[in-house]
């Protein structure tokens, strides 16, 4: 389970995991007192618990003895997956005499693995083990790098232990601990929020006749999510290019969110393709899902149609928060002819390319979007444009959105408003955001650290962004 590679060559296949080890504390003297029972209790915990590796996006590499050696491509899906692990284990050893209870004692780590087509290898995986090691029966130990990302993520409590020095660990590793899980002992580690993800799909009609795809998630306070390109009600809930949002947001509220036209679930066909269209969308949604107030959320071209409804429906906006956006469109933002050739050719491929089976001509978007996705995501994401939009639409609303301008609006904002824009990020100039947020009266601007237009769940943009936006949704 801790094998390394000091030596590897060119060709070894490197990436980014997050590595989950867990073994139960105790477990040889159990052995020792009875064999037979005791391999029966494991093998009825393992049937419980190692489905929750698969359901939270892990891979298990390995099930030695009573030992889990797991790794996901999310270090907050590791993370929930440990802390329900525990969760179900303590109500799981309630009634057990506490001499044969099995506790778990589980070690997180993100790190780099060299990995093959069945193992993985590194040090990743040996801090991880070593984490485990001092984890106390029924607790969780974390290294520094998981606790920046899931620290403003999660709720539970962390218990900063130091840097700690772990054997065959060359330095020093930064330690956090989250507390055992104790039935009934209050304050401590508890479950992540269970959010009830399922959707009823309804339909409202715009104005000019199209029909509009709806759901509303979760329960709390009401949150509008504004349509944009490239949704889909019910493939953005499965996909890691959005799941990961919706679920943390549903957390707290009853997120309200619609595929736009010529997207996803609402009409795929349809005449018209401007921004009057979309803002009047909005504003269908809003009257169908019978919410009087409610915070509204824009994401990149959707921010230019939250401005326009919160400055038309200011009695209706409690807050407004404008991600990776911008008042002024692509298309009206290109000043060289090198620019507008661009966009120009931009417009064709999609038109040409977009539907084809062979993603290449949707992965020069991909790269643009997420450029620090993996291949899975970047899989994902190829297909999420395929399946939600068609090519000679996608061009119709890339049109539409670059010729979008609603400088004019800023100042007429009177609603608090939270800006947030990934610094290097390479579809919307991180320019663009500042500018957008330097127009609105009172607006709080927040650079978050990342490249991706659509932050993934495993960058730590994704936790700052949830750190602010709850902060200022409670304020």
């Amino acid at each position: 389970m801790t094998d390394t590679d000091d030596n590897p060559s060119p060709s070894i296949k490197r990436r980014l995991a997050a590595i989950l080890a867990a073994d139960i504390a105790g477990y040889s003297r159990l052995m020792g007192e009875n064999e037979a029972a005791t391999v029966r209790d494991l093998k009825g915990h393992q049937a419980v618990i190692l489905p929750l590796v698969g359901r939270y996006g892990g891979r298990i590499i390995d099930t030695a003895g009573d030992g889990i050696l797991a790794e996901f491509p999310s270090v907050i899906n590791a993370t929930e997956c440990a802390v329900e692990i525990q969760t179900i284990m303590a109500t799981r050893n309630e009634g057990v005499p506490e001499s044969r209870r099995m506790l778990f004692r589980i070690g997180i780590n993100l790190g780099d693995v060299i990995h093959d087509e069945a193992r993985i290898y590194g040090d990743g995986i040996n801090v991880a083990a070593r984490l485990e090691g001092i984890a106390e029966p029924g607790g969780i130990c974390i290294s520094r790098q998981v606790f920046d990302q899931v620290s403003r993520a999660l709720r539970a409590d962390f218990q900063a232990l130091g840097p700690r020095t772990l054997k065959n660990i060359a330095r020093p590793v930064d330690v956090f601990a989250i507390a055992p899980v104790d039935r009934g002992a209050g304050p401590g580690v508890t479950a992540p929020s269970a959010v009830d993800l399922k959707q009823e799909i309804r339909f409202c009609t715009a104005p000019d006749g199209v029909q509009l795809a709806y759901s509303m998630i979760g329960q709390g306070p009401p949150l509008m999510k504004t349509g944009n390109w490239m949704t889909h009600l019910e493939f953005d809930l499965e996909s890691p290019i959005w799941r990961h949002l919706y679920r943390e947001l549903a957390k707290d509220h009853a997120l309200v969110r619609y595929d736009a036209r010529g997207n996803g679930l609402s009409d795929r066909s349809v005449d018209e393709i401007s921004f009057e269209a979309f803002v009047g969308d909005l504003e269908a949604v809003a009257d169908a899902a019978q919410v009087a107030r409610f915070a509204l959320l824009g994401i990149s071209q959707g921010c230019a149609v939250a401005i326009a409804y919160a400055v038309r429906h200011p009695e209706r906006v409690s807050h407004l928060i404008l991600y990776g956006g911008f008042a002024v469109g692509r298309n009206k933002r290109a000043h060289s002819a090198a620019e507008k050739e661009e966009n120009a050719a931009m417009q064709t491929l999609m038109r040409v390319g977009w539907g084809k089976e062979n993603p290449a001509f949707r992965q020069l978007f991909t790269s643009q979007f997420i450029p620090g996705g993996t291949k899975e995501q970047a899989d994902w994401f190829n297909e999420l444009q395929r399946t939600t939009v068609s090519g000679e639409m996608a061009a119709r609303i890339a049109t539409a959105t670059g010729d979008t301008d609603v400088t004019a609006l800023l100042p007429q904002l009177r609603v608090p408003t939270l800006v947030l824009h990934a610094r290097d990020e390479a579809r919307v100039p991180f320019e663009a955001g500042r500018r957008m947020a330097a127009g609105i009266p009172g607006a709080r601007f927040v650079a978050l650290t990342g490249r991706n237009h659509l932050f993934l769940e495993s960058e730590p943009a994704f936790g700052q962004f949830l750190e602010h936006t709850r902060a200022f949704l409670a304020g």
